[in-house]
């Protein structure tokens, strides 16, 4: 079984500036390529975790997302990093439009986006480690069963450099 370094995309990976899905409004936060090459040196595969919301609410389409993510890991692999995997979340249960609106168990707190990369990537949960910015990428984290869950303050660089020694 693998292990898993779980990424949150908007205050994990990249500045929070609401519903980022282009690469002009992209600003990695200092520290994610770090943290992803210790990850992988270490063993464990970078997966990428993120709720959605602009699909669901119609800001962008799921062809968008699926092309900012072919240019997200064409970043990590030019910063000697990797992205192994990306699970999303396109649905809303209130904000929603048409197939959109509903209340999944895709979408964090709840914890199926990391049971469906278990499933797929043969993951160990418990030797796992989550690394997210909000209440909601904790309970997923818990509710799945990863063993180390970690919430980044205000701060992510300090934050970022400390997750590197969670990886065992």
């Amino acid at each position: 079984m693998q292990r898993a370094l779980f990424l949150d995309k908007d205050g994990v990976i990249s500045v929070d500036h609401g519903y980022v899905c282009t690469p002009e409004r992209t600003e990695f936060i200092d520290g994610i390529f770090d943290l992803c090459r210790a990850a992988t040196a270490h063993g464990y595969l970078n997966v990428m975790v993120t709720n959605q919301a602009g699909i669901a609410r119609g800001y962008y389409t799921e062809a968008d997302f699926h092309a900012y993510v072919d240019w997200l890991r064409g970043e990590f692999d030019r910063h000697g990093a990797h992205l192994d995997a990306v699970y999303y979340c396109p649905h809303h249960p209130v904000h929603g439009r048409g197939e959109y609106l509903r209340d999944c168990e895709c979408r964090k707190p709840k914890p199926g986006m990391l049971l469906q990369a278990q499933r797929e990537l043969d993951l160990d949960l418990d030797a796992s480690l989550f690394v997210g910015d909000s209440d909601s990428d904790l309970a997923a984290g818990r509710a799945a069963g990863v063993g180390s869950n970690l919430q980044l303050g205000g701060e992510a660089l300090p934050g970022l450099r400390d997750a590197i020694g969670y990886l065992r």
